[in-house]
């Protein structure tokens, strides 16, 4: 019987050059693991230092969790994705531990000023559930092309989901992002990007010829026709009803951008990023001139020094001094920072845990802890889009932008309410920020874009 010979350009088997391709990526994603369990560890060991001026007692469980957070989803990634990108893994680890080692300082300030529980014990139990879905996805989706077949399902849950915290009270500040359950909650609008990512891969895949190629041109532009429009205006009035009805400005910023920036990754059409804008603003603007509590952040964000002056010259709906503050930490924190532990990140308020935990960063790690941060998200992105380079197949290639853009476009709307550059919209940081459904979300978009990179790779390595 004739052995068939599975064989490179120049007649060679493949095989065994795909897999030491394979170890050596898995070489490199174990050492940038150890560097970032390293670096967490020795910012929880600084900060116990710096505010208690002696070794931290949790320093040994610390480090041991942090091991084990690495070292497990590396063996899984090892067994079940081992053409995976080595750089998704590594980062997510880094940015996950540095929101633990940001949370254990924060304990000590809001216990000394408010009297408050510490909050990294939680924060860790939910990075361990949060690893866990990333694992048991790579154990359980063997190829991410089986979510095509449901993509109409997803996007009804989706959709539930998106709509379910308007039958719930909002929070103490007047946005309705939570689903309660006894005495459980979650915020579904953190999963619901990753979702509606696989909807709108699906959706553009099958219809991408159609919204790319038909449309009449004006000015340079081929204009979207009518009947292609349909997606574009109800994906357009659906976050308008999610800013209306639960007054939150992040996730409805975040869903309709993502559809606007798949779209043009699928038809590379001027026209549709255009159009998305000229919406997005018309729909921003008509709500925050009726909505009180997008108008107020508005307000806050145009003059946040006003909440300074006496309250009879203070503008309509401005309540809150956050803003300020944090603006008065990023500037005290100058280049280098005060060092973990020497700011007054508290000062914040009830919001110095979520979203304005960026502020901590800022101030006590200045200006180059900033950009290093950034960084990392930015190196994440970028991973999310080469994976969609490499990717062979269209839908993993849409799902992987998707994907991407969902992170990138969550972390601008913090980091820009954060420092000033667009109104607050009260979403939590990805990996950094307190908040378990924020954390386990992020792994399951980890986890997908694990598994995209896997089969790219393992396509590659297959291709003569």
């Amino acid at each position: 019987m004739e052995t068939v010979k599975v064989a490179g350009d120049d007649g060679s088997d493949s095989r065994p050059a795909a897999a030491e391709t394979a170890r050596r990526r898995r070489r490199r994603e174990a050492v940038l693991l150890g560097f970032a369990v390293l670096i967490s560890c020795f910012g929880y060991l600084y900060t116990g230092l710096s505010v208690e001026d002696r070794i931290p007692d949790g320093l040994a469980g610390f480090a041991g969790s942090m091991v084990c957070l690495a070292l497990v989803p590396h063996l899984v990634v090892r067994r079940w994705a081992p053409h995976a990108d080595p750089l998704i893994l590594p980062l997510s680890t880094l940015l996950s531990g540095l929101g633990l080692v940001l949370l254990y300082r924060l304990d000590f300030a809001y216990s000394a000023r408010y009297h408050s529980a510490g909050t990294a014990s939680g924060q860790l139990m939910w990075t361990v559930i949060g690893v866990a879905v990333c694992v048991g996805v790579l154990v359980l989706l063997r190829d991410h092309r089986r979510l095509q077949r449901y993509i109409y399902l997803t996007m009804a849950v989706a959709l539930v989901l998106l709509m379910a915290p308007a039958a719930f009270p909002g929070d103490t500040y007047g946005a309705k992002r939570w689903i309660f359950l006894g005495p459980l909650s979650f915020q579904p609008g953190e999963f619901v990007k990753t979702m509606i990512a696989v909807f709108f891969a699906g959706y553009l895949v099958t219809h991408r010829d159609a919204l790319a190629l038909t449309g009449r041109k004006m000015l340079g532009f081929r204009l979207p026709p009518g009947r292609q429009l349909g997606p574009i205006l109800a994906v357009w009035v659906l976050s308008l009803l999610v800013l209306i009805l639960e007054r939150d400005l992040g996730t409805s910023l975040i869903f309709f951008g993502l559809f606007v920036v798949m779209l043009y990754a699928a038809t590379q059409r001027t026209s549709w990023v255009v159009c998305g804008l000229l919406m997005a603003v018309v729909g921003a603007a008509a709500v925050g001139s009726m909505e009180p509590h997008v108008k107020g952040r508005i307000v806050a964000w145009l003059h946040p020094f006003d909440i300074y002056l006496p309250a009879s010259q203070r503008p309509a709906g401005l309540i809150s001094d956050q803003a300020a503050q944090a603006l008065f930490g990023f500037g005290s924190g100058g280049v280098t920072g005060t060092g973990l532990g020497q700011g007054h990140p508290e000062l914040i308020g009830f919001a110095g845990r979520s979203d304005f935990i960026l502020t901590t960063v800022g101030e006590e790690l200045g200006l180059a802890g900033m950009m290093a941060v950034l960084l990392l998200y930015g190196l994440l992105v970028q991973r999310g889009l080469h994976v969609a380079l490499r990717s062979q197949d269209p839908f993993g290639k849409l799902l992987a932008v998707g994907l991407a853009a969902a992170l990138a476009l969550q972390v601008f709307v913090v980091a820009g309410g954060v420092m000033g550059l667009i109104p607050l919209t009260g979403k939590a940081l990805p990996f950094l920020a307190k908040g378990g459904s924020s954390l386990v979300a992020n792994w399951l978009m980890i986890a997908l874009l694990i598994r995209i990179s896997d089969a790219a790779g393992r396509d590659r390595e297959r291709a003569p």
